[in-house]
């Protein structure tokens, strides 16, 4: 007997606990573990073992069981029976190679009845929606000892699709749905068409439930088309959320959003948002259109009122923007857009020329070029535990008013996420990430698009854009290049908690090229408490190169893992 064949053997029969009681017990044992080998013999095309049972023994009884395979049947080719009316004779063909059951091959149970299903689903991918398997036929020839398996085989009749009938509550435009659909009327059926339109819908975020189904035979219309039944259930069309976020670097907010559902019958998402914060805050809208005339493409449309507080800068501003997205399977995406922005910005910056610090004001127009591109590869959005992410973002500018230049900024950021123990319960987490300015002047770009390093999301440890040299006066200096590198330890605690050790360091630069001769350091620990919707974070870290001005350390609290 192979090895393989004594391991599934042992495995099929199983462990008891403890020794029999009796030797009624141990007769009892020998005969189930008999039962046991003989069907696992038998599905491995052993049709002519030697089973014996034995039990020795008085005080001690143990039972025994024998086993001897014997020969190893063998298939011969299939038979398929086509119950009228049969598929075209070139499908018949197609689908009999996908058989896969070879003369000579073991007589496996499991291979007879895999091969049953394969041709049911090949005739289902073709056209066949109905097509089903009637009680197979299988001869065992102990003299020959072969397996010949006969199938027999519904096909049903070539099913074409009609258009989608709408099934729902909710105010979603039937008009919109049928153009989703990824075939025309008179298409053969294809079940992965059904499947790609279900995606699409789901893809949208705002129904509850989403049912795609091809309407039964008796629902076929005169044409002999059949429609698909798609029945959706909506989410609450209306959402009213608040949220709060705090850290010791980037002061308190409070956060408002509004959302209205499908308030326009097509799946849209129309997002009210209002924060209020030290920092930064605002009144805004963002209309959110998926599918916008081409699957997996969304067009987005935002307006804001900002108004920023910062250490380096004060803007007041208004900004527009418009976006179009292309999903690139289920989590990555590229985009493209405009954006234009008019504000005032009263800065204070440092003149390279006269090295000195200066302060003006002035009022800018500025409009952008918006690419961006984003890669997940990991296995959750809040809280991940293997796998990688990489954002990428170029943004051509072009700005007027009492200043004139025109420049691009890039940046680029990996994330990556890598279990070293069983079940995740031990997670390493890294994250890089790069900026440059070309073309642009430290004077003449507008100080909310120069790179800034410090405080949550960045380099824990140091205060909001603490991490750049700083004026005379303590005011954060932007820069032309930006680097910046963390990693930590996640560890799983015990229950809903968990406990992160990290280390984060960063530079800001002044030429195009990240600069690593200034970089900054910080360490700290952290505990996540983990919900449904993602972690709860708290850290505290420490700067390991403090300044004058540098606190002794920063809290920050929030939700989502810091990267």
């Amino acid at each position: 007997m192979d090895a393989s064949l004594r391991e599934q053997l042992q495995r099929a029969v199983g462990e008891v606990d403890g020794p029999p009681s009796n030797r009624f017990e141990a007769r009892r044992r020998a005969r189930g573990a008999l039962e046991a080998a003989e069907a696992l013999l038998r599905s491995e095309g052993y049709y002519q073992p030697v089973l014996d049972d034995v039990v020795e023994g008085e005080e001690d009884p143990v039972a025994i069981v024998d086993v001897t395979p014997g020969p190893r049947f063998a298939l011969t080719d299939p038979v398929v029976n086509w119950i009228e009316p049969p598929p075209a004779p070139a499908l018949q063909q197609t689908v009999l190679g996908a058989v896969a059951l070879k003369a000579g091959a073991p007589g496996r149970a499991v291979d007879v009845i895999a091969a049953e299903g394969r041709i049911v689903a090949g005739l289902t991918r073709r056209g066949h929606a109905d097509a089903r398997a009637e009680p197979r036929r299988v001869v065992v020839d102990h003299a020959a000892l072969t397996v010949e398996p006969t199938y027999n085989i519904n096909a049903g009749p070539l099913v074409r699709l009609d258009g989608v009938r709408l099934e729902t509550l909710g105010p979603t435009n039937p008009n919109w749905v049928a153009g989703l659909a990824p075939w025309s009327a008179g298409e053969v059926y294809d079940p992965e068409d059904v499947a790609e339109l279900e995606r699409r819908l789901l893809d949208t975020g705002v129904y509850d439930g989403v049912g795609v189904a091809l309407a039964p035979a008796d629902q076929t219309l005169p044409d002999g088309n059949r429609p698909i039944v798609v029945t959706l259930t909506d989410r609450p069309p209306r959402i009213l959320e608040a949220g709060a976020t705090f850290s010791t670097a980037e002061g308190s907010g409070v956060d408002l959003i509004w959302t209205w559902h499908n308030r326009f019958g097509r799946a849209d998402t129309l997002v009210w948002q209002a924060r209020a914060a030290d920092v930064d805050s605002r009144l805004g809208v963002d209309l959110r259109l998926p599918h916008w005339r081409r699957p997996g493409r969304t067009l987005r449309l935002s307006a804001a009122a900002l108004n920023e507080d910062t250490d380096a800068y004060r803007r007041t501003a208004v900004a527009l923007a418009a976006d179009l997205q292309q999903r690139l399977g289920k989590t990555s995406w590229f985009s493209y857009g405009v954006g234009l922005d008019a504000g005032r910005y009263d800065e204070n910056r440092f003149d390279p020329v006269t090295q000195a610090p200066i302060n003006f004001e002035r009022d800018l127009f500025i409009l952008t070029g918006r690419g961006s591109a984003y890669l997940d590869y990991s296995n959750d959005p809040l809280d991940p535990t293997t796998g990688w992410r990489l954002t990428a973002s170029a943004q051509p500018t072009a700005v007027t008013g009492e200043d004139t230049t025109v420049f691009l900024r890039a940046e680029t950021q990996v994330t990556a996420y890598l279990p070293v123990q069983d079940n995740a319960k031990t997670v390493l987490a890294g994250r890089v990430r790069l900026g440059s300015i070309l073309g642009g002047e430290e004077l003449t770009v507008p100080s909310d698009r120069l790179f800034y390093s410090g405080g949550g999301g960045s380099v824990r440890g140091y205060q909001y854009q603490g991490v750049a040299p700083r004026l005379p006066d303590n005011t954060p200096r932007g820069g032309l290049s930006l680097f910046e590198v963390s990693a930590e330890v996640r560890r799983d605690v015990f229950r809903n908690f968990q406990g992160v050790v990290f280390v984060d360091a960063g530079s800001v630069g002044f030429d195009q090229a990240p600069d690593l001769s200034n970089m900054r350091y910080g360490a700290g620990f952290g505990v996540r408490y983990k919900l449904p919707f993602g972690p709860i974070r708290a850290d505290i870290a420490f700067p390991l190169d403090k300044r004058d001005g540098d606190a002794d350390f920063q809290i920050y609290v929030s939700i989502g893992q810091a990267f």
